[in-house]
C-alpha cells in the first residue's frame, strides 16, 4: 500500500456531488451508509487521486480549497466553460462544487512538475 493523503469534503447530497465530480473525470469507488436515512460517506477517484465526500456534520467545513494537478486542464476548462489562467507554476482554473468547496486545478508548467 502506498501512503497518501485523502481530503474529505463536506457535501449536502452525496449523489449530486458524485455526479458533479464525474464531470471532472472522477468515478465513484464505494459508498457507506450506517442505516437508511443516515448520512453517506463516498470515495471518488481519478487515477491515483482520491477524495472522500461526506454528508456527516463536522467531517469538514464548506469553502475548503483542494489543489488538483492534472495532465490537461484545458479539457476541464472546456467542460465547465471557464477560462484558463496562467500562473508562474501552472495553467489553472478554479471551480466551486455544488457545496461551495473550492477546487484549484492546474497543469504544471515546465520546471514545476
Amino acid at each position: 500500500m502506498d501512503e497518501e493523503v485523502i481530503p474529505i469534503l463536506h457535501v449536502e447530497d452525496a449523489a449530486a456531488a458524485v455526479a458533479w465530480y464525474e464531470r471532472l473525470g472522477f468515478a465513484k469507488q464505494w459508498e457507506h451508509v450506517f442505516a437508511p436515512g443516515l448520512p453517506a460517506f463516498v470515495e471518488v477517484a481519478r487515477g491515483g487521486v482520491r477524495l472522500f465526500l461526506s454528508e456527516h456534520q463536522g467531517d469538514a467545513r464548506p469553502d475548503t480549497l483542494v489543489y488538483l494537478r492534472v495532465r490537461d486542464v484545458e479539457s476541464l476548462a472546456s467542460e465547465f466553460g471557464v477560462r484558463v489562467k496562467d500562473a508562474p507554476w501552472a495553467r489553472e482554473i478554479e471551480l466551486r462544487d455544488p457545496d461551495g468547496n473550492r477546487l484549484r486545478i492546474g497543469t504544471p508548467t515546465e520546471g514545476h512538475v
